[in-house]
């Protein structure tokens, strides 16, 4: 995967993040469940969250660097700037909703993206003040004889931030302290709070010449370390493609290492925890006045609507039944139960066969007859640890239905080992916690 490729993968998560929670099905803005919004993210003005008006106004994360000799960071901050849309008559008069035959217009709090990048700059203790100005739009409304029968007024207030960096060294490592600040001015009310948030807020942070540690799965050498960094209101994980350590996403969701947008996926639909084959075609259930309705409530759900509308019958297969495994690379059998058979289809049985099939471990195809040493790690137990280092003969290679491969050995100084084969009474562990006594396969 490119460079390019890698920085759009995180973008496309760090987008998800961005809106979730942002409008929900029926994406209607008289649903319930649309009448509370901004979830997720929110950093509100100082004070607000003592006096009940909002939510705190800081988050903050720790992460490892293992520099080389001259890392460069460039963070990018993003975060959504409520943007209130108030829809006024013919006179100038403020009112909820404005129709014109079947065409309605209705007030509501919409959004506007915005991103502020920082560097590239050397780790060290920086402050960065950060300002989003404010502004009043107004877009008329035609009305059906092509006259103006009223108008949208859009209305933006001031945002103020900081972002502030700070570095240490720990084991050998490049502690990074990110702290992302709303310093706005104080609120008057619920609504006021909202509108001086900082919403859905996250960092991106890009390394070059160094790269970050995962906390999440770091190295044992990185392990101390990682156990030490902290974290309030977010969530460190590395968000460029597996084996690529340069991209780290400062999350207020918590996430694996290495997420990713399914490719089948046609869009946005502003809840990932939803399934997009159910979203789908619970819009398409909705009426024409449903309808109507939720593409009056915001122009990002109206692109849903139209989206989904226009979802030809392939795609919408694209959508059905794909399982995914959340290991990254997992060992599989070879051979693996063929495209088209499912684990439980009487035909796999003949397909499978543990005594012959055999698994990849460190290039080399472990099988019934392959030496392996033991290194029970992850399932052990305290019997599984006596047989820690010790020769062991592989009898036979297995898959669960979670798709997870198992190894069967009898040991070499066993001398019940011909007796424990007869019965099938194997031990058994996972392909990562056995080492092959054979070389790779040419």
């Amino acid at each position: 995967m490119t460079t390019a490729e890698s920085r759009a993968r995180a973008r496309a998560v760090a987008d998800a993040v961005l809106y979730e929670g942002y409008l929900l099905y029926p994406y209607r803005a008289d649903a319930r469940k649309n009448q509370s919004r901004w979830q997720f993210g929110v950093l509100g003005p100082e004070g607000a969250a003592a006096t009940g008006l909002g939510e705190e106004p800081a988050l903050s994360a720790q992460c490892l660097i293992d520099p080389g000799e001259n890392p460069q960071l460039t963070l990018a901050v993003r975060f959504l700037q409520l943007q209130r849309r108030q829809v006024v008559d013919a006179d100038g008069t403020p009112v909820a909703e404005l129709a014109d035959g079947q065409r309605s217009w209705l007030s509501w709090d919409e959004a506007v993206e915005q991103e502020i990048v920082i560097g590239p700059v050397a780790p060290a203790n920086i402050v960065r003040p950060l300002r989003i100005p404010g502004g009043t739009d107004t877009e008329p409304i035609a009305g059906r004889s092509g006259s103006t029968g009223g108008a949208l007024v859009r209305t933006r207030l001031p945002l103020a931030g900081e972002l502030a960096l700070a570095t240490d060294q720990d084991d050998g490592y490049l502690r990074l302290t990110v702290v992302l600040r709303n310093e706005g001015a104080p609120a008057t009310d619920q609504r006021d709070a909202i509108a001086r948030s900082l919403i859905g807020a996250h960092v991106i942070a890009e390394i070059t010449g160094g790269q970050f540690v995962s906390l999440l799965d770091p190295p044992p050498a990185a392990a101390a370390a990682a156990g030490r960094c902290e974290r309030r209101r977010c969530f460190p994980v590395l968000a460029a493609a597996p084996g690529d350590y340069s991209t780290l996403l400062i999350s207020p969701i918590i996430l694996y290492d290495h997420p990713e947008i399914a490719e089948q996926s046609a869009g946005a639909l502003f809840d990932s925890t939803e399934i997009d084959e159910i979203l789908t075609l619970r819009v398409l259930t909705m009426t024409d006045a449903e309808k109507a309705q939720a593409r009056a409530t915001d122009p990002r759900a109206a692109d849903i609507i139209d989206r989904c509308e226009a979802m030809t019958p392939e795609a919408m297969r694209q959508l059905h039944g794909v399982l995914r495994d959340p290991h990254p690379e997992p060992a599989r059998l070879i051979p693996a139960v063929p495209e088209g058979f499912d684990w439980w289809d009487p035909l796999a049985d003949s397909i499978v066969r543990p005594e012959v099939d055999a698994v990849s471990v460190a290039g080399v195809l472990v099988r019934q007859g392959s030496r392996v040493r033991l290194h029970p790690s992850r399932r052990a137990d305290a019997q599984d640890l006596f047989f820690a280092g010790k020769c062991a003969r592989v009898v036979s290679v297995h898959e669960d239905v979670d798709g997870q491969a198992h190894v069967g050995v009898v040991l070499d100084d066993d001398p019940a080992a011909d007796l424990h084969e007869w019965y099938g009474r194997y031990l058994y562990f996972a392909p990562d916690e056995v080492e092959p006594l054979e070389g790779p396969e040419k």
